[in-house]
């Protein structure tokens, strides 16, 4: 059976006077076929293509739900594929093949019940939650024929019916379910501001008349992510529908048709499973396809952030380098880190307000600080700076040793009597100080000062060094000689001329002669 279109132009061929061969040749199809509709009128034709297309009437009791689909997408072309996915899903079993299928929608079109466009909104149910809002969880569990117990976690997105689901081959904890939880987050690239949980034990500890008690560290996680939990009343199959469905899916639709020998093996085929069926066939809700709907839903999502619960996870943390001081510096601020990692590089990772640091060949947590806002402070903790490694006799010996000259070894011992709970700390000091780069001299003046004044911290000590150095460069500076200043030659005035003053008597008496006349 040929379509519409060639029909026409077998017809307009030989009304131009083509013979059948050379209509068959310039149309590329057998003679056959030319021969059989060269004397075929429309209304034959017409007749002919019902006839074999309704031929079958398998699918036509589907009609409507064929149409809804197309409705729902807006009338937007489709995958014969996943329109027979999503009957099957539907209707169990269906009494045909999708090639019978697909003629079946041809035979629509061509018969106007059914238009195909590209770009032409005319229909959109309405979504019963708004994008980016809701998140439901669940979890199962299913043996495989292997022997195989695969505990499931499940996620689906409330609006676009978008699907996670992850294996595990052990009962669930709490921080089984943090981590798929995080993970689901990165799968969707983003957060809801709403996650809707079953009164389940990992999460719940007891409902009081509508008042909810979480366990610690699911509480800390909702808090850390400013997540809203709605839970589900027990016997609730409003409420946990989606996600039940879900569950039910993986298990009829994925686990029952196939068998595994590990945890592996399942995780790997789950992977495509999910991106090729569970996202990508025609939702029974939506009648939409999840994967085409996350696209819009994607963009509603709250940005992801990094969680406490994730510090473990040395995918999610940066490098630094520990400078010889054995700081870090982090968003302009320095941390301390213990001192046997100085000049070496760690993993960091910020969560909220505190900087995670691990050694990075173990993984081991080897310090934490409260992140600090104001640019260029320091967070110290001062056990950093301990060598543990080294017992406090040993280090004695080592800052009593420093200098041969009686005043050191005095104030040392001074020093060890009035701090013995300190000791530690106060010989790193001394060698932190007093190690190199000191001039005897001034050090001897420093000490003789403080054992004066009955001082006996290795700090003052340093301070006080440090201003008797100074004291020490200023007496040494060559004295500055003035050199003689020229002032210049002030300039000669001019002479001026001196009368008498007799002079000016005379001027004052002619004046008053002439007042008088006047009067």
């Amino acid at each position: 059976m040929v379509k519409r279109k060639m029909y026409k132009k077998i017809k307009q061929l030989k009304q131009k006077g083509y013979s059948k061969s050379k209509v068959s040749l310039e149309l590329q199809i057998d003679r056959k076929t030319v021969i059989k509709y060269w004397n075929m009128s429309e209304e034959e034709y017409q007749d002919y293509l019902a006839k074999m297309l309704f031929r079958s009437k398998e699918f036509d009791k589907f009609r409507d739900d064929i149409i809804e689909v197309y409705a729902s997408n807006e009338f937007k072309k489709l995958q014969v594929s996943a329109v027979f996915d999503y009957l099957e899903e539907k209707h169990s079993k269906l009494p045909a093949t999708e090639k019978s299928l697909r003629n079946y929608i041809h035979y629509l079109t061509d018969s106007g019940q059914l238009t195909v466009k590209d770009n032409v909104r005319m229909y959109q149910k309405v979504s019963p939650q708004p994008f980016g809002k809701q998140l439901q969880i669940d979890f199962g569990v299913y043996k495989m024929k292997s022997g195989l117990k695969l505990f499931i976690f499940g996620a689906v997105l409330s609006a676009s019916r978008y699907k996670y689901i992850a294996f595990q081959d052990k009962p669930f904890t709490t921080e089984c379910l943090l981590k798929h939880l995080l993970n689901c987050f990165d799968y969707i690239e983003g957060m809801p501001k709403e996650l809707v949980i079953d009164q389940d034990s990992i999460m719940v500890v007891s409902e009081n008349y509508g008042d909810i008690i979480f366990t610690k560290d699911f509480s800390l996680f909702k808090d850390e992510m400013n997540l809203k939990i709605y839970t589900c009343r027990k016997a609730d199959p409003e409420s946990k529908g989606k996600i039940e469905n879900v569950i039910k899916y993986v298990k009829n639709n994925f686990l029952s048709v196939r068998d595994f020998n590990t945890l592996e093996e399942a995780q790997d085929s789950l992977s495509q499973w999910l991106i090729r069926r569970a996202n990508g066939k025609i939702s029974q809700a939506t009648k939409r396809i999840p994967a085409i709907e996350f696209k819009e839903e994607k963009k509603q999502l709250r940005p992801l952030k990094k969680s406490i619960f994730r510090r473990t996870s040395f995918l999610a943390r940066d490098d630094r380098r520990v400078n010889d001081k054995s700081f870090i510096s982090f968003n302009g601020s320095q941390y301390s880190v213990p001192v046997k990692y100085k000049n070496t590089h760690v993993d960091i990772y910020p969560a909220g307000d505190t900087l995670f640091i691990f050694d990075r060949y173990t993984g081991k947590e080897i310090a934490r600080h409260l992140i600090t806002q104001i640019p260029g402070a320091k967070r110290i903790q001062r056990g950093h700076f301990r060598e543990k490694s080294k017992k406090a006799s040993e280090l004695r010996q080592e800052v009593l040793h420093l200098y041969k000259f009686s005043q050191w070894r005095e104030f040392a011992e001074r020093n060890f009597r009035a701090f013995p709970r300190y000791t530690r700390d106060q010989c790193i000091l001394a060698k932190k100080y007093f190690i190199s780069g000191i001039k005897e001299t001034v050090l001897k003046q420093s000490i003789d000062y403080c054992l004066e004044n009955k001082i006996y911290s290795f700090k003052v000590l340093f301070d006080t060094y440090n201003y008797f150095q100074d004291e020490d460069k200023t007496a040494n500076k060559t004295d500055i000689v003035p050199l003689p200043i020229e002032l210049p030659v002030k300039a000669n005035s001019p002479e001026v001329a001196q009368r008498d003053l007799e002079v000016y008597t005379e001027i004052l008496q002619g004046e008053k002669e002439v007042i008088h006349e006047c009067i």
